[in-house]
Order: structure tokens, then sequence, then C-alpha cells
């Protein structure tokens, strides 16, 4: 949206009020040096810059973080760089993928909500467009700009025309599901259904076009493969390369290759809490949480193990073996890519950056529009054909507070369990075996970005006044060069769909609606119990007061909106009937057995 345009549509008085406080704080904030955007100056073998996201992978997944499945490639990226054990994302997916393309809130780039979720107040509000607005430029644009060569695969759900697509947004070349998900296989079903009859169709643009994926499409293989050939294309043109490599696995719907999901056939038969426990153990080991932390064990609302039938035990265990697959599958795709690398000759100048784009998934598609009925009717989810073409199944609050171990919650939610994501750096110069446990966030990266390659973040771009970051670069302390990178007096908060949380120094406060939380706001002092099972806010009323006003700065200096009720609407992110969802799933027979 122009800007022009833009002043239509909101409040002068509230514009002129957030602009000036945004420019004010621009250049501390940024930590990096601002200008138009134009060729950077000449670097010597500027490095190339790789960010692989994942979709949906809980905190305690792969094996660095305490994890049970195979991902032997990301554990010897962590051996060999650095472990973030506090790193921040959003609770939800895009708004993620608006902060990490652009450095700065998703409340001011375009996601103050889920597109798909955007309310009547909401929409058209700055801030609210449900697509990367002309406010922000993009990772790729300042890169290409720079002289980098710059390349996406995979999910982008940051705006679904081709006017907002990645080629759209700096990228030479992209191959893109531009929606929120999709079938994993070669199908091209999309995720939401408004006619139990009529199944939906994922959208894929390549270089901004529509195209139909391959019959012989798997997710993550194929965006590796594509990678590689983009990569490929430019190895011979002098200039160094931003590659943005952003898996569609874990995330709903399971589904792996059977040849993975044998590996852990069995394996998670003990049930949601004894798997809790053994990797709450192995994380204490590891140094990835301190030794007396306590695992949240779980919303009142969600069945325990043992109060399963077992059919639904049977289901259960099958989805999260195909749950494991998808990681593990991942993970030795990101091995073909280094492999490539390495053989290339390209691997020992460049920067690696892995994270996770919110805590796990426990939430259920199911309860948007008519995809449960399109689901039940159209799809096979009995537990022999789990994983395979045809299904289509999630798996459920209680793995997902598994993967979360052993934070409170997962995805949509502004606890440390929605938030708080297994993160990766390495590369030259970064400290190899060290684990960093200073709080960091996802808009960190993009300036950290700027800086290995000495581009210039814009003040205006294409004729529009641009939001500055409010991520800082990461560089000098991943270098072991900083003992921070932000002052324990900075705030970092968040919000999405009512749901709200403010971290500042070792405190947090957080609001959830009944009877995910109180009701009310909530204080946690993290750094003695970062699971937040000690609700605060009564023993300490004097540091919630000072915390809810570092809260009102926030709201002010991103335009958050704050409506009442949000949080309590119904649909996704609610999950209410998943159990009632399993217990029919799990007495289906096979349809070729029907």
């Amino acid at each position: 949206m122009r800007r022009s345009t833009l002043n239509k549509t909101i409040d002068s008085t509230h514009t002129k009020r957030l602009a000036g406080t945004l420019a004010a704080c621009a250049l501390a904030l940024a930590g990096i040096a601002q200008a138009p955007l134009a060729q950077a100056a000449p670097v010597a073998k500027r490095p190339n810059l790789i960010v692989i996201l994942a979709d949906d992978l809980g905190y305690s997944d792969i094996g660095r973080f305490g994890g049970d499945i195979a991902t032997p490639n990301l554990d010897k990226l962590a051996h060999d760089g650095t472990t973030m054990t506090q790193f921040y994302a959003s609770p939800f997916c895009s708004p993620t993928r608006a902060m990490l393309m652009s450095g700065t809130d998703n409340h001011l780039a375009g996601f103050g909500d889920m597109g798909e979720l955007l309310v009547p107040e909401q929409k058209g509000k700055p801030g609210y467009e449900g697509h990367l607005n002309d406010r922000v430029v993009t990772v790729a644009e300042v890169l290409k700009s720079a002289g980098y060569r710059t390349a996406m695969t995979g999910k982008w759900h940051l705006g679904v025309p081709e006017q907002f697509s990645p080629a759209a947004r700096g990228f030479d070349q992209s191959y893109a599901l531009v929606q929120g998900g999709a079938s994993h296989y070669g199908d091209q079903l999309g995720v939401i259904a408004g006619n139990p009859d009529k199944s939906p169709k994922a959208i894929y643009r390549e270089n901004g076009k529509t195209v139909d994926i391959p019959k012989d499409f798997y997710s993550s293989d194929f965006y590796t493969s594509k990678m590689i050939d983009y990569l490929k294309a430019g190895e011979h043109s002098g200039k160094p390369f931003f590659a943005y490599l952003a898996y569609t696995a874990p995330h709903w719907p399971l589904q792996a290759p059977q040849v993975d999901v044998n590996k852990y056939e069995g394996r998670y038969k003990a049930g949601y809490e004894a798997l809790r426990k053994e990797r709450l153990a192995r994380m204490r080991q590891m140094g990835i949480v301190t030794t007396d932390e306590a695992a949240y064990p779980g919303n009142a609302v969600w069945p325990k193990w043992d109060e399963l039938t077992p059919e639904q035990k049977a289901s259960e265990a099958r989805r999260m073996a195909v749950y494991a697959a998808m990681v593990d599958r991942m993970d030795q795709n990101i091995g073909r890519l280094f492999a490539y690398l390495k053989q290339s000759g390209q691997m020992d100048n460049t920067y690696v950056f892995f994270m996770s784009d919110n805590g796990p998934d426990g939430n259920s598609v199911y309860d948007v529009a008519r995809t449960r009925e399109w689901i039940h009717k159209q799809l096979d989810n009995s537990t022999a054909n789990l994983g395979r073409p045809g299904s289509f199944a999630e798996y459920g609050p209680g793995w997902a507070q598994v993967s979360a171990t052993p934070f409170h919650l997962y995805k949509a939610f502004v606890y440390e369990g929605g938030i708080s994501v297994p993160a990766i750096a390495w590369g030259p110069g970064v400290k190899a075996g060290v684990v960093k446990r200073d709080a960091l966030r996802i808009t960190d990266i993009a300036p950290t970005l700027y800086q290995l390659a000495g581009a210039h973040y814009p003040t205006m771009h294409k004729g529009n006044a641009v939001v500055p970051l409010r991520g800082k670069s990461m560089l000098a302390y991943l270098r072991g060069n900083a003992t921070e990178v932000h002052g324990k007096d900075e705030a970092m908060g968040w919000e999405l769909g009512g749901r709200k949380a403010l971290r500042k120094g070792d405190w947090k406060i957080v609001y959830a609606n009944k009877p995910w939380g109180s009701g009310d706001w909530e204080l946690y002092n993290v750094a003695e119990d970062r699971s937040e099972l000690h609700n605060l806010a009564a023993a300490n009323p004097q540091k919630l007061g000072e915390m809810l006003t570092a809260w009102k700065d926030y709201v002010r200096q991103t335009g958050t909106l704050e409506i009442p009720g949000l949080a309590d609407r119904p649909g996704y992110s609610n999950s209410r009937g998943y159990y009632d969802d399993l217990e029919y799933e799990a007495k289906l027979k096979p349809r070729a057995a029907q």
C-alpha cells in the first residue's frame, strides 16, 4: 500500500505521533548505519549468507536441544557454532516471517495479526495489511542492492497475490508456497476448506508466477534441490549469495516418507509424560536449561496419556513417529545443502543461521471454516495410513507440549513455549561449541546480515519513509566481542490475537485468556522460573506496574491495537476438539479396507 493511499485509512494524529517516536529511536535501535539503498562499498570476498527456517519445530525437538529425533547435521552445526537458548520468535508463522524479512516488529511490517485471521477492527489499519507493507524493506531487497544474488525456496506466507510475492520483494529466484500450509506431497492440497466436497488447492509461485508442483514432490526434498539449483546457476557470477530456505516441515499435515517413519515406529508408545521427562533430563545434562528447571505439566483441559484408549494411544504414537520423520528428513536435506557447499568450495566463506518460526503447534486447523468436514469426508487418517499421501493429520496439544519441553504451552501463545525457539549460528569467527543464554530475537537476524554484508538499511525506499530496524546486530556477540545484544533495560513486546507479553531484563508479563491463562496480566521472573509456573503478580505489584508502563510504551511505538475480547474468538488456536477428532479417527479402518 502506497503512503498516499495509506494516509487515507488512518488517523493523521496517530500517524504523526508514531512516525516521530520511530524516527527518534531509529539509529539507537538499528545498531548499523542507515542510508538510501545503494551499491555497497566493495568488500573483499564478502561472505555467503544462509537463513534456514523450520516451520512449527519445537524447542526440544532437535538433538542439540535435548530431542530424541536424529538431527546429526544440525547437531554438528551447533557443535561447530553457537547455540542460542533464549532466542525469540513470534507465536505465529507469518508475523515471525515478517519480522525476519524486515528486522522490525510485525505490527509495523504489516502482520499485526495473521492475514487469514484479521477481524473487522483490524482491517485497513496501518500494520494490519496482511502482506509486507511499503514501510519496510526486506533483507532480500537490501542485500540485492548491495550486490548479492538472492534466492528463496519454501514457505513465504507474506502475501498471496503476485505483487506481494518473493519476486516482488527482492528475490532474484524463488519457488514459494505463498500460503500458510499445504500437503507435503505432489497432490498440492491446501489446508483450509470452505466446501467439504471440494478440496482446496495450494498456491505456489516460481519467480512470481503461479506453477503446479511436480507429482513426485516432497516438500523438504524439493525445496532443497531447487535451492541447490539456484545456487549452482550463479556459482560463476562473482557475487556472494543470500539464501533463504524456509522448510514447511514439520508443519501439519503430518506426512513423511515411510522409510523415515520406520525409524521411529514404537519410539513414542510410552506417551507424553515419559517422553517429556526424558527430554528434560537430557536438556539439563546438556546445559540447555538449568538443572533445577521444572517442566510445565500441561493444561488441565487435556487428558494425560493413561487416560487415552489403546486405539488413541496407537494413533498418537504413530502421529509423533511421522512428525519425528519429518524433522529427520529436513535434517537430511540440510546436510545435502551443506555437502553441495563443501564440494563447491563455498562453505568456508558462508554464515548459517537456523531457527524455528514459533513454538510447536498444538492447535487445530479442523476448527477453521468447514475443514473438519472435508478431512473426515475426503481423507484417510486411519492409524495405518497416517503420514502417507491422502492422510491429513495433526499431532495435537499432548505432543506439542512435549516438543515445547520444558516450557509453558505452544504456538499461538506468548508464554515461553510459543515464542522460544531453537536457534543456531555458524560461520567464520562465530564461537564454536558455545551456548549463549542472553535474550535475542528474530528481528536481530536482518541487522546481523547487513553488518556481515557491509550493506546499509535505508530511511527511504521507492518514495516511502521506512520504519527503523528494531533488531540489533548479533555479530560482535556471536564472535565473543560483546557480552550482550539487548540491554537489561530494553523491552521486548509481543501481541497476537489479543494475547500479549513483554520481557524486560529477567522479568516478563503475560496475558492469556482462560482456560489457557488467568484472564489477567501475570508476572514471572524468567531467570528463576522460565517455565512460568509461579505467577508473582499479586506478590510484586510494584514490578507488575513497572512492566505495564513498559507495555504501554511498546503499544505506542508499534501501533499495536488492543481489542477487548479478541483472545476469546473461536477457531484456530483453541484446539477444543482435538481429542474428539482423535477418538473418531483412531477407530477408522483404512479406506482401502472399507
